[in-house]
């Protein structure tokens, strides 16, 4: 318990900015999209091809880790290149994504992300720290369990009332895993509870567009991992909003924090909201990817 409380305690912002900034000299030093796309020729414990500078994100983070566990705080990091990484406590966990919308990333589209959360247990329930840093337009998002979220080191301000459109649909909603077979299942639940959509590319960031209101709510067509959502996701919950990861044993946030794709995710700012969603996500009528 002692080893479990240091590692709560620990200055995971501080550790999360220093972070940050490493990232930032790692794009810096691959500015163009054709620096960008270049692979290591191995694939992340997450499954996907890894890229340089996803191998050269992580290493920043991972410095930051390290630098943590030097002082006394224990735990095991989950990271979509690395795995799990024993840093001598399995019951706090930090879920890490170096670069969240890797594709917006190696392509120059803006929206891409650090995204790390801290738990004291196995589930999307137990975060008790999430960080999300859009590079973009270079936000950050933090929350902490029971303390609210902020936006750039601001509170983030009471959330004016749900907007929909005429025909009662939620005006502007956020979709991800947006493969065209999966859209194409879901469009007439998506037309039947949606006035518009908007495809950002990165879960974290489009969970923080919930957060702040910018849209009404998120969904993604199909199962996410832990390190795409589980930091944003607190951020949305501390900032008044609601998520469920329907595909879990236990539902609405019993998403287990390891690589394994698990569920979708969806998020809004009522409960009305949430269920208008919820009923777009059916995760057996679509295609494996």
């Amino acid at each position: 318990m002692a080893s479990t409380d240091t590692a709560l305690q620990a200055d995971w912002l501080g550790a999360c900015r220093r972070a940050t900034e490493g990232l930032r000299a790692v794009l810096a030093a691959h500015p163009t999209s054709r620096e960008r796309v270049l692979e290591t020729g191995v694939r992340g414990e997450g499954g996907d091809r890894t890229l340089v500078i996803d191998r050269a994100a992580e290493d920043a983070v991972f410095a930051e880790l390290d630098a943590l566990h030097a002082t006394g705080a224990r735990f095991t990091a989950v990271s979509e290149e690395r795995g799990e990484v024993d840093y001598g406590d399995g019951d706090v966990r930090v879920i890490i994504d170096p670069i969240d919308g890797s594709m917006n990333a190696k392509r120059g589209l803006p929206h891409y992300a650090l995204s790390i959360a801290v738990a004291d247990g196995p589930t999307m329930a137990d975060v008790v720290f999430g960080y999300v840093f859009d590079f973009g337009p270079g936000e950050e998002w933090c929350a902490r369990r029971g303390a609210g979220a902020s936006l750039s080191g601001r509170p983030l301000p009471p959330a004016p009332p749900e907007r929909r459109d005429r025909r009662g649909r939620l005006e502007l909603v956020a979709i991800e895993s947006a493969d065209p077979r999966w859209i194409a299942r879901a469009a007439e639940d998506l037309e039947r509870h949606v006035g518009r959509v908007r495809a950002i590319g990165a879960i974290a960031v489009s969970l923080c567009q919930v957060a702040s209101t910018r849209v009404d709510g998120m969904v993604s067509l199909w199962r996410c991992r832990a390190v795409d959502a589980a930091a944003a996701q607190l951020v949305v919950r501390e900032s008044g909003g609601y998520v469920a990861f329907p595909g879990a044993d236990a539902p609405p946030l019993g998403a287990a924090l390891d690589l394994e794709p698990h569920s979708a995710v969806v998020a809004a700012r009522t409960e009305q909201g949430l269920a208008d969603l919820l009923s777009v996500v059916v995760a057996d009528r679509a295609p494996s990817p």
